[in-house]
């Protein structure tokens, strides 16, 4: 979905403090209960339109195809190495490697046999490769499609005023031709301008499009990127033009069947608010992010896009002024409806940067 704000003084460290008086119990002696504190975690709301920068640890590999060599024969290294797509190669004759052309320059310079270690599914393993020479350009290759890099436009979630980390997307990013959840390498969060948006129907998700907005001055960096979101820290404390002080957020538990709000970008790059409707809430015990599904009601948000398209994934969703979760997946066949993830799976992430 995620095709893939500024300063605030921060609010009693983040935490809303509710103080509840507890009585005298026995009137002819004094107390010495004097009073409890009961406190919740509290978050600035998003809605924003972000755009994500962020570069792969390791490179991955994407493709595999056949080379044509000198003498005409199509012979595929990789394949016939035990090379797979979404495998991420870390070094190329014990040299770590960052770039895709790092890669191109090591094997073109090596005489025979490659040694690749790679991570496949976060488990080291170590492959060797016999490179050969293209006929096309006569360059010697392994026959791989690789890249090093992703950009994207999406919504943020959240940012935590105790910390100053932040979450976005409600879902991993991912490589478009491996469904392969990228691994950061180091990774950057800019402000993002919508440009257009394209209008959602059945068998066919509609579309934020939009550019990277004061890319000299980025939001934050990206730590982690995983099936639960983008998180990072924040250079700047992040505020909401419609809440103008942090939302307290709402359990699982808490979480009811029927009305409810979400915030997005659309038009004149603005957050603005439209209400939906909770149809239907999974009884989770593990992190997912199909946690709920919502149906856009709002007439306003259906004229312009349809419902939920992507780039609104991560839009908050609000609940009785409470963040409750947000907006990760649309149905192809329903662009009116899509699934929701809980907060409390995506601020367990960013308690895990460091």
């Amino acid at each position: 979905m995620g095709k893939f704000l500024k300063k605030s003084a921060l609010i009693l460290g983040g935490l809303l403090l509710v103080i509840v008086v507890v009585g005298q119990l026995f009137p002819q002696e004094k107390s010495t209960m004097a009073t409890k504190v009961v406190s919740e975690k509290v978050l600035v709301p998003g809605g924003q339109s972000i755009g994500v920068k962020m570069d792969v640890k390791g490179v991955l590999v994407v493709g595999l195809e056949e080379i044509e060599t000198e003498d005409g024969k199509m012979i595929n290294p990789g394949i016939l190495s035990g090379l797979q797509i979404g495998d991420r190669i870390m070094e190329v004759n014990g040299t770590k490697v960052y770039r895709a052309d790092e890669v191109q320059s090591i094997v073109n310079n090596s005489e025979g046999v490659v040694k690749l270690k790679i991570k496949r599914n976060d488990k080291d393993m170590d492959i060797t490769v016999n490179p050969v020479l293209s006929k096309d350009d006569g360059l010697y290759k392994l026959g791989l499609w690789i890249k090093d890099k992703t950009a994207g436009i999406g919504t943020l979630t959240y940012y935590d005023p105790m910390n100053s980390t932040f979450g976005a997307l409600g879902h991993g990013i991912a490589d478009p031709e491996t469904g392969t959840i990228l691994a950061v390498d180091t990774g950057t969060l800019f402000e993002a301008q919508v440009q257009e948006i394209e209008s959602g129907k059945s068998g066919a998700p509609g579309e934020i499009k939009g550019v990277f907005y004061h890319s000299n001055e980025p939001l934050g960096c990206l730590k982690r990127n995983n099936d639960f979101g983008i998180f990072g820290v924040s250079y700047e404390a992040m505020t909401n033009s419609i809440y103008s002080t942090p939302l307290a957020i709402g359990t699982r538990d808490q979480v009811k069947l029927g009305k409810a709000y979400i915030l997005s970008t659309l038009s004149n790059n603005e957050i603005r608010k439209f209400e939906v409707e909770i149809k239907k809430i999974e009884k989770q015990r593990k992190p997912s992010d199909k946690g709920m599904i919502i149906e856009v009601t709002d007439k306003t948000l259906l004229e312009e896009s349809g419902g939920i398209v992507q780039g609104m994934s991560g839009s908050p969703i609000i609940q009785n002024d409470r963040i409750i979760g947000a907006v990760t997946h649309v149905f192809i066949n329903d662009p009116k409806q899509g699934y929701g993830i809980f907060i409390e799976w995506m601020l367990a992430e960013s308690n895990l940067v460091e």
